[in-house]
């Protein structure tokens, strides 16, 4: 039932969270959203958009334009749960995006967060 509330939060309650997150560790918005398009294959003024039009969280990975394929070489803990361990495939997503930006918090390069399966 948890789940269903994170699903169910407008994504511009969460979009600011992300942002004020990285930027307390100097990073920019625009990192974020760089991540956020690498991640889902939305573009900036999509981005602007889900925040404007009252996007639920949910939803905006249930209709992401393009999931990057990469995403599955993202590995690791957020919050103390193994990703690999996550079997809610929309729960994982947006866990995915969640060690993201802890990764641009805390000082990774944007190449390393950007995963390429080379």
């Amino acid at each position: 039932m948890e789940t269903e509330k994170v699903y169910a939060m407008p994504f511009a309650k969460i979009y600011p969270m992300l942002v004020e997150k990285a930027a307390r560790k100097g990073r920019t918005q625009a990192e974020v959203d760089e991540i956020i398009g690498w991640l889902t294959g939305y573009s900036v003024p999509q981005i602007e958009a889900a925040v404007q039009n009252g996007t639920l969280y949910g939803d905006f990975f249930r209709d992401a334009p393009q999931l990057n394929p990469d995403r599955v070489l993202i590995k690791g803990s957020i919050c103390n749960v193994k990703l690999e361990s996550i079997e809610e495939p929309l729960m994982k997503e947006i866990r995915y995006l969640d060690k993201l930006v802890d990764e641009l918090a805390k000082g990774k390069a944007m190449e390393k967060i950007k995963r390429t399966n080379k």
